[in-house]
Protein backbone atom coordinates (compact mmCIF):
# COMPACT_ATOMS: atom_id res chain seq x y z
CA UNK A 1 0.00 0.00 0.00
CA UNK A 2 0.97 3.19 -0.99
CA UNK A 3 1.54 6.72 1.50
CA UNK A 4 -1.36 8.11 -0.99
CA UNK A 5 -4.15 4.97 -0.30
CA UNK A 6 -3.51 5.51 2.71
CA UNK A 7 -3.93 8.90 3.26
CA UNK A 8 -7.23 8.53 1.27
CA UNK A 9 -8.72 5.42 3.38
CA UNK A 10 -11.59 6.22 5.58
CA UNK A 11 -11.98 3.27 7.56
CA UNK A 12 -11.68 4.09 10.85
CA UNK A 13 -11.97 7.64 10.91
CA UNK A 14 -15.09 7.59 12.94
CA UNK A 15 -13.07 5.88 16.07
CA UNK A 16 -10.75 8.32 16.05
CA UNK A 17 -13.19 11.18 16.21
CA UNK A 18 -15.04 9.84 18.91
CA UNK A 19 -11.89 9.05 20.82
CA UNK A 20 -11.50 12.69 20.64
CA UNK A 21 -15.18 13.97 21.36
CA UNK A 22 -15.31 11.18 23.83
CA UNK A 23 -13.24 12.55 27.06
CA UNK A 24 -14.94 16.11 26.29
CA UNK A 25 -18.35 14.43 26.21
CA UNK A 26 -17.79 12.95 29.46
CA UNK A 27 -16.37 15.61 31.37
CA UNK A 28 -19.38 17.90 30.09
CA UNK A 29 -21.73 15.08 31.90
CA UNK A 30 -19.13 14.73 35.23
CA UNK A 31 -19.39 18.82 35.73
CA UNK A 32 -23.49 18.66 34.99
CA UNK A 33 -23.53 15.76 38.06
CA UNK A 34 -21.30 18.61 39.77
CA UNK A 35 -23.03 21.14 39.40
CA UNK A 36 -26.46 19.73 39.86
CA UNK A 37 -25.47 18.66 43.10
CA UNK A 38 -24.15 21.70 44.34
CA UNK A 39 -27.40 23.09 43.57
CA UNK A 40 -29.32 20.63 45.10
CA UNK A 41 -27.07 21.55 48.18
CA UNK A 42 -28.16 25.24 48.04
CA UNK A 43 -31.75 24.78 47.57
CA UNK A 44 -31.66 21.87 50.92
CA UNK A 45 -30.52 24.79 52.71
CA UNK A 46 -32.73 27.20 52.28
CA UNK A 47 -35.68 24.54 52.18
CA UNK A 48 -34.52 24.19 55.73
CA UNK A 49 -34.73 27.91 56.75
CA UNK A 50 -37.62 28.38 55.37
CA UNK A 51 -39.31 25.09 57.12
CA UNK A 52 -37.80 26.51 60.03
CA UNK A 53 -39.34 29.58 59.84
CA UNK A 54 -42.96 27.96 59.28
CA UNK A 55 -42.68 26.42 62.92
CA UNK A 56 -41.78 29.61 64.65
CA UNK A 57 -45.38 29.77 66.39
CA UNK A 58 -44.47 25.73 67.57
CA UNK A 59 -42.23 26.40 70.02
CA UNK A 60 -42.46 24.04 73.45
CA UNK A 61 -42.47 25.49 76.59
CA UNK A 62 -39.13 24.31 77.61
CA UNK A 63 -37.06 25.91 75.16
CA UNK A 64 -37.22 29.65 73.23
CA UNK A 65 -38.25 30.53 69.92
CA UNK A 66 -34.84 30.97 68.31
CA UNK A 67 -33.82 26.88 70.13
CA UNK A 68 -36.46 25.84 68.08
CA UNK A 69 -35.30 27.50 64.89
CA UNK A 70 -31.59 26.30 65.49
CA UNK A 71 -32.92 22.90 66.24
CA UNK A 72 -35.26 22.24 63.37
CA UNK A 73 -32.99 24.65 60.64
CA UNK A 74 -30.28 22.51 61.75
CA UNK A 75 -31.76 19.15 61.51
CA UNK A 76 -33.43 19.88 57.96
CA UNK A 77 -30.51 21.07 56.25
CA UNK A 78 -28.25 17.96 58.10
CA UNK A 79 -25.57 20.45 59.36
CA UNK A 80 -23.95 21.44 62.95
CA UNK A 81 -25.99 23.94 65.43
CA UNK A 82 -23.06 26.15 64.73
CA UNK A 83 -23.89 26.65 61.42
CA UNK A 84 -27.60 27.95 61.94
CA UNK A 85 -27.53 31.83 62.73
CA UNK A 86 -30.51 33.84 64.71
CA UNK A 87 -31.32 37.25 64.15
CA UNK A 88 -34.55 39.13 65.91
CA UNK A 89 -35.03 42.68 65.86
CA UNK A 90 -37.78 45.13 66.17
CA UNK A 91 -38.34 48.50 64.10
CA UNK A 92 -39.92 51.12 65.07
CA UNK A 93 -41.16 53.51 61.73
CA UNK A 94 -39.18 51.51 59.66
CA UNK A 95 -35.92 51.78 61.60
CA UNK A 96 -34.30 48.92 62.99
CA UNK A 97 -33.40 49.04 67.05
CA UNK A 98 -30.67 48.04 68.90
CA UNK A 99 -32.33 45.97 71.49
CA UNK A 100 -35.79 43.77 70.32
CA UNK A 101 -37.39 43.88 73.55
CA UNK A 102 -37.45 47.45 73.04
CA UNK A 103 -40.52 48.94 72.59
CA UNK A 104 -41.96 51.47 70.20
CA UNK A 105 -42.66 55.29 70.71
CA UNK A 106 -46.28 55.93 71.16
CA UNK A 107 -47.73 56.58 67.88
CA UNK A 108 -44.71 55.23 66.09
CA UNK A 109 -45.57 51.81 63.64
CA UNK A 110 -44.14 48.56 65.36
CA UNK A 111 -42.88 45.70 63.74
CA UNK A 112 -40.80 42.82 65.37
CA UNK A 113 -38.84 40.07 63.14
CA UNK A 114 -37.19 37.32 63.31
CA UNK A 115 -34.49 35.30 60.85
CA UNK A 116 -32.66 32.27 60.69
CA UNK A 117 -29.57 31.54 58.22
CA UNK A 118 -28.39 28.56 57.37
CA UNK A 119 -24.68 27.74 56.22
CA UNK A 120 -24.14 24.48 53.92
CA UNK A 121 -21.14 23.23 52.64
CA UNK A 122 -20.63 21.49 49.54
CA UNK A 123 -17.24 19.69 48.75
CA UNK A 124 -17.35 19.40 44.63
CA UNK A 125 -16.18 16.07 42.96
CA UNK A 126 -12.69 18.35 41.47
CA UNK A 127 -12.35 21.31 43.81
CA UNK A 128 -11.13 24.64 42.18
CA UNK A 129 -10.23 28.13 43.53
CA UNK A 130 -11.99 29.87 41.25
CA UNK A 131 -15.74 31.48 42.36
CA UNK A 132 -17.16 34.10 45.14
CA UNK A 133 -18.54 30.97 47.56
CA UNK A 134 -15.28 28.72 48.20
CA UNK A 135 -13.81 28.57 51.27
CA UNK A 136 -9.97 27.61 51.86
CA UNK A 137 -10.60 23.91 51.92
CA UNK A 138 -11.95 24.41 48.16
CA UNK A 139 -15.51 23.44 49.31
CA UNK A 140 -18.66 25.65 48.55
CA UNK A 141 -20.36 27.24 50.80
CA UNK A 142 -23.95 28.51 50.49
CA UNK A 143 -26.54 30.40 53.00
CA UNK A 144 -30.02 30.11 53.33
CA UNK A 145 -32.15 33.02 54.60
CA UNK A 146 -35.39 33.39 55.51
CA UNK A 147 -37.55 35.73 57.87
CA UNK A 148 -40.85 36.07 59.13
CA UNK A 149 -42.90 39.04 60.56
CA UNK A 150 -44.08 38.38 63.82
CA UNK A 151 -45.83 41.33 65.01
Amino acid sequence: MHLKDILRDQRGTSVVELAIVAPVLAGLLVGMVDISNAYSTKLNAEQAAQSAIEKVFQKSADTTVTNTLVTEASTLAGVDQSNVTTDEWVECDGTRQDNYTDSCASGEDEARYLSVSVTATYEPMFPTTFGSNINDNGDYEFVGVAAIRTS
